[in-house]
């Protein structure tokens, strides 16, 4: 039989399933998939929520998430990783375990997802601090909104130089880079601060765009890095193709109606054919 040299570009998404759609592990692949990469998954986590809210959360038993994270390692292997929803300190354990075992010059992109877009908590109190102490040494960039920035850096944060200030805390608890994504500081400009080894802050500027069709953008940011990094770009330009992608996938479902509340991007406005190397 003849030997097949050509590879999709694998990336693997450790995260929560969104009954909804929007966000999760389900956005999560379609921006895979819209990015030109072949997408797998770890399901942590099943919510039950639309775009009115979470209606609840069920923890996916951590023996069945390391099966899934091993099957995936094992044999489709990923050159980039994100993780989102990690709701329970043993899947900590889990996938510190599989990320040390794994190929260490893979990029890994942490959303810490806390809580949701209606409000509701995702993750155990404990959980926190085993993120902090033992994801973050593994993952390459850590990429919190507003709040769970507040929750990670220990401080309030109104403007943009709190930003800066709480990234740097972030920084100094073990992350090699951050990301802080500033959209809930709500203005006729977005920023976001990216703070890597260099310790200067690089504040990356967006137009807002008025839409109640944000649900997920979160998750998609973090994969839209995560497959950038994959098919080779370094972290920061990584980051500022992944926000033009989020952009155009905010503008072009903005006037679309999905459901009662918020609803998703569009993840498809202009997708790219499977990329084979």
């Amino acid at each position: 039989m003849k030997s097949l040299a050509m590879n999709y570009i694998q990336v693997l998404t450790i995260a929560g399933s969104d009954s909804g759609g929007g966000a999760g592990i389900q956005a999560d692949l379609k921006t895979f998939s819209a990015l030109g990469c072949f997408g797998t998954s770890v399901i942590t986590a099943i919510t039950a929520q639309n775009t009115l809210g979470v209606r609840s959360v069920h923890g996916i038993p951590a023996t069945i998430i390391k099966d899934q994270l091993q099957a995936v390692l094992d044999d489709i292997k990923p050159v980039a990783i994100k993780i989102g929803m990690i709701n329970r300190s043993e899947v900590v354990d889990v996938i510190e375990t599989g990320l040390k075992n794994y190929a260490a010059d893979v990029p890994v992109i942490l959303d810490p997802v806390m809580i949701a877009t209606s409000g509701h908590k995702l993750i155990a109190p404990d959980t926190v601090e085993q993120l902090i102490g033992k994801l973050f040494p593994l993952v390459s960039l850590v990429t919190p909104n507003i709040d769970e920035a507040v929750i990670l850096a220990g401080q309030p944060i109104h403007d943009l130089d709190d930003m800066v200030a709480a990234g740097r805390k972030i920084i100094k608890k073990g992350a090699k880079a951050v990301l802080i994504k500033g959209g809930h500081l709500i203005g006729p400009v977005i920023y976001d601060v990216f703070i890597g080894a260099s310790d200067a802050p690089v504040i990356l500027e967006s137009t807002f765009i008025a839409s109640k069709n944000l649900h997920g953008t979160g998750c998609t940011l973090s994969s839209a890095v995560a497959a950038e990094m994959a098919k080779g770009k370094m972290m920061l330009d990584a980051i500022k193709t992944a926000k033009t992608y989020i952009r155009q996938a905010l503008q072009a479902g903005s006037e679309v109606k999905t459901g009662e509340g918020n609803g998703p991007l569009n993840h498809f406005f202009e997708p790219l054919k499977m990329i084979i190397q």
